[in-house]
């Protein structure tokens, strides 16, 4: 069975450009509603917007209380005015180590409050036109930030998410493989890659494909959950548009033995929160509980059927018992 969390923003009020959706919630309020979700136990905060150092004492009383565990700490390297056009690899050195700053600060707070992990996004590291950055100074730039950041703290393992974009037109840091490139040139073995399920989908990549890179590259992954339609990231709920990529995804994290939480990285911006992340649970662990009956052995050994209709055939039989 998997452990589940959430991303404790998305229990409150979210906004887009055009509407503003759900009512807006304190710490304490979110956290106990997460405790009501059936099957969600652990939190995954952002920092320094959500908790921030003076807060501590009273997060563990909150966690406490509520029966929650930390999933990971979320360090937010984007919202800053001066990080608009880049944070971590902004010309303007100062800026920079601003950027670094938050992640070391964030790494700090995770290791006070008992967390095993930061992850971060760097968002605002991208570009939208030709000839707009440099790119061998860029990667350099981002090779320095995370291995000052990394060395940091050797003891905090420290995650890094990529995303096609937003919200830059294109993040240098938008799939796996490039991630990994980077954490390979670094060398640091506190370095990991956070795998967010629709940011892989819509990248135009497989989600399990992405997954088994990884692995195959010996890097440790934590990973967010999702859905959408593989044009945008809309943070729909697991399984509602691509049910058996979604399959496929569980089937290679069983076969990984993956023990990390799984984290709801999803947007209720019209259905209600407490039922949508409940469903985020029950879906996938639904999926788990029925590879589990058909057995891990038989679907190793579909793959090594080379006619595709007998495997699909299996694959109904498993999955669409109408």
């Amino acid at each position: 069975m998997f452990k589940h969390a959430v991303i404790t923003g998305f229990l409150s009020q979210t906004k887009d450009r055009f509407a503003v959706y759900n009512h807006p919630l304190n710490l304490a309020e979110k956290i106990k509603l997460l405790s009501t979700i059936e099957g969600m136990g652990g939190a995954e905060l952002v920092y320094p917007y959500e908790v921030y150092p003076d807060i501590a004492d009273t997060l563990l009383g909150l966690l406490s209380d509520n029966g929650v565990r930390l999933a990971a700490i979320n360090v937010n390297v984007k919202g800053e005015p001066e990080f608009a056009s880049g944070g971590l690899t902004s010309p303007d050195a100062a800026v920079r180590q601003h950027a670094i700053q938050f992640i070391k600060d964030a790494m700090d707070f995770a290791a006070r409050v008992g967390a095993d992990k930061v992850t971060c996004c760097p968002l605002s590291d991208g570009y939208e036109y030709h000839f707009q950055s440099d790119y061998n100074e860029t990667w350099k730039r981002l090779q320095e930030a995370f291995g000052e950041a990394a060395s940091y703290r050797p003891d905090m393992p420290l995650f890094i998410e990529y995303k096609p974009n937003e919200v830059r037109g294109r993040c240098f840091l938008e799939d796996a493989a490039k991630t990994i490139i980077l954490i390979n040139t670094l060398g640091a073995k506190n370095l990991g890659v956070t795998l967010d399920y629709g940011h892989s989908l819509y990248g135009g990549n497989n989600p399990a494909e992405e997954l088994a890179l990884l692995h195959d590259a010996g890097i440790r992954t934590y990973v967010h959950i999702n859905d959408n339609d593989a044009t945008w990231d809309w943070d729909f709920f697991c399984g509602s548009r691509n049910l058996m990529s979604y399959i496929e995804f569980i089937f290679y994290l069983k076969r990984y033995g993956y023990q990390d939480w799984l984290t709801s990285d999803a947007s209720p911006t019209r259905v209600d929160i407490v039922k949508m992340f409940a469903a985020n649970v029950r879906i996938t662990n639904r999926l788990s509980a029925r590879i589990d009956e058909i057995g891990m052995s038989s679907f190793e050994e579909l793959l090594k059927h080379r006619e595709y209709m007998d495997v699909w055939k299996a694959l109904e039989e498993g999955f669409l018992r109408i």
